[in-house]
């Protein structure tokens, strides 16, 4: 077991010539600037390798090394630490043996953490050294809130079958130990900790399903009790302040609350189903502020582009891209480079995603007639600069959004289509002149999202027969061959999935004359045509390409972007789930409908 003495790890290094005494001189100078650990400095500036100052903690402290990837801990060992002080201490109960508790530390050398540790479990422990990265992913899978709903869930039915759940009391706010709310708050704080785009509550005939949208995928918890539905669902309208009593027609709403120091908006949409009434929460923190164009993740050579156009004084600006593909993220991040006090900028929004300071957001209101039409015209006479406008939907927007855009505006919109050259001949679909569209338009960028790789169990893996077609078909035979991927195995950082966050995709089309005569003379075909030529443009597709070559996304996420496989000349039957022309984020993965002729869906 290892004890409470201390060691000055730098002088160690030092004396074993892991490191020089120069390095750690000046580590140590920047430990007192920055406050940061030793060890964190010497690894971040390159002086020693991060699995070798762990092996070598582990030697000197006697201690041993545990690889927390492929690690599976013991529920019930775990819950023995309080999830405060696991975080408090960034320390994991690991397993006990031979009546020893192991416990990892992110610093096992924290001799006030150790002492606390031991007396909060009650007896004495030994320290294990671990990775801190993966001990913190450990801690958010560790101290999952799924028992804790379950329990919730099983208390609230026991209200609600003695008759003792009021609503009314339930809205006064005054019982916030009340099962509903417990309930509710432990799914917001899971759906925080997974890092969940969406949660949907789901009745269905048995069970009651809690679905979180993590990384475009859904990722599903089954709940017996299917009597708490209403309950939850009637608790979420009070709180975004709908009508109750309402059960037969779709509402939306919004409110805010404060998860883990967060500032969440949730935007909430609930629906009748067969079963009751279902209910989806998008979630957005806006703990941080908006992004900045370098974080959006476009290309260097694209960026700077893309930053010509938004600088020219007029013109309209298209950003494209299905529901939840990161279109309003590189709206904002235009809108952050363009804000100066020489400047009038104004937004109209269907909602307002961020505050911005010096820059005039509306929120639109279709029940009292403030549309975005009757918005962007009022707007006009308030002498702005720059307009961003939400999203084109029908011929009367779009035609307002161009001529302002040709009488010294810029305008910034978005437009729901697959890719960017579709959506200037979007434009004409919906009735617009194409002598307006050609006058106006200057530029279209397109965007998905695609899963990143998960750095902790990143490996090589071979191409199978149908993926190795798909990529000769579009690179050749040759270049198939030379070409190697990356595939996530699994492990406790991404929940076994294989990928842990998003990566953006881009392509960016710019109008020239060419293609603006195109545009004049409504010829859609042609100007597919001239635009694929153009010098510069690259389809999303290969752009998605290069990073799976890269090894920041996999090939089968490449595949399901593309979407696409007729334009290929592929005879192939990929699953029809891959087609990410709706992006999963909000739209439905799957729609069935008994009619689905053009006169059964007019457009809007």
């Amino acid at each position: 077991m290892v004890g409470k003495r201390k060691i000055r790890i730098g002088d160690l290094l030092v004396q074993n010539e892991e490191i020089t005494e120069a390095q750690l001189q000046e580590a140590l100078a920047d430990q007192k600037k920055l406050g940061l650990k030793l060890g964190r400095i010497l690894i971040d500036k390159g002086y020693i390798d991060e699995d070798r100052f762990l092996q070598f903690l582990s030697e000197q402290l006697h201690a041993p090394y545990y690889d927390l990837k492929d690690f599976s801990p013991d529920v019930d060992v775990v819950s023995r630490l309080p999830e405060t002080y696991a975080r408090r201490y960034r320390a994991l109960l690991l397993e006990e043996k031979d009546g020893d508790l192991i416990v990892g530390m992110a610093d096992p050398m924290d001799i006030f953490g150790y002492d606390e540790l031991s007396r909060q479990l009650g007896q004495p422990i030994s320290v294990a050294v671990v990775r801190e990265s993966e001990l913190m992913s450990m801690l958010d899978m560790a101290y999952r809130r799924t028992s804790e709903i379950v329990s919730f869930a099983s208390e609230l039915e026991g209200e609600l079958a003695s008759d003792q759940f009021n609503l009314g009391y339930e809205a006064s706010g005054e019982d916030a130990n009340s099962p509903v709310v417990r309930m509710l708050q432990s799914i917001m704080e899971d759906a925080v900790q997974m890092r969940a785009s969406d949660v949907h509550i789901e009745p269905d005939e048995t069970v009651l399903r809690i679905r979180q949208r993590v990384d475009g995928v859904l990722q599903e918890q089954i709940i017996k009790e299917t009597r708490i539905a209403g309950a939850l669902v009637s608790r979420l309208k009070l709180m975004a302040g709908l009508d109750i009593s309402e059960k037969r027609l779709p509402q939306d709403g919004r409110f805010e609350i404060k998860v883990k120091s967060k500032d969440i908006d949730v935007r909430l949409s609930t629906m009748p189903v067969q079963h009751g009434e279902s209910a989806v929460m998008r979630l957005a923190d806006h703990s941080g502020a908006a992004s900045s164009l370098e974080q959006v993740g476009m290309p260097e050579e694209m960026l700077r582009r893309f930053r010509f156009l938004i600088t020219r004084p007029n013109g309209l600006i298209l950003v494209t891209g299905p529901t939840g593909s990161g279109k309003t993220t590189t709206l904002y991040g235009a809108l952050n480079e363009l804000n100066s006090s020489e400047k009038k900028i104004i937004t109209v929004e269907d909602p307002v995603e961020y505050q911005l300071e010096r820059i005039s957001q509306v929120q639109v209101n279709p029940k009292i007639g403030l549309d975005f039409a009757r918005v962007l015209r009022a707007t006009l006479r308030q002498d702005p600069d720059v307009l961003l406008l939400g999203e084109i939907r029908d011929r009367e927007t779009a035609e307002i959004a161009l001529r302002a855009s040709m009488t010294g505006h810029l305008v910034l919109s978005t437009l729901h289509t697959n890719d960017a050259i579709s959506s200037a001949t979007r434009l004409l679909d919906v009735g617009v002149e194409g002598y307006l569209v050609a006058s106006s338009v200057r530029g279209v960028i397109a965007q998905r999202l695609v899963r990143r790789v998960c750095e902790g169990c990143a490996e090589a893996t071979p191409l199978d027969d149908q993926q190795f077609a798909w990529l000769d078909a579009l690179v050749g035979e040759r270049r198939a061959h030379e070409l190697s991927f990356m595939k996530g195995r699994g492990c406790n950082r991404c929940n076994r999935t294989g990928y842990f966050g998003r990566i953006g995709v881009f392509e960016l089309l710019e109008l020239n004359e060419e293609l603006a005569n195109c545009l004049r003379q409504d010829d859609a075909v042609a100007f597919a045509e001239k635009s694929r030529r153009q010098p510069g443009f690259r389809p999303l597709v290969l752009n998605a390409l290069d990073f799976a070559i890269d090894g920041d996304t996999s090939l089968a996420e490449v595949m399901a972007l593309s979407g696409q496989v007729e334009d290929l000349d592929l005879d192939l039957d990929l699953d029809q789930d891959q087609d990410q022309d709706q992006d999963p984020s909000v739209a439905p993965d799957l729609l069935l409908a008994e009619d689905l002729s053009p006169e059964s869906h007019p457009q809007h």
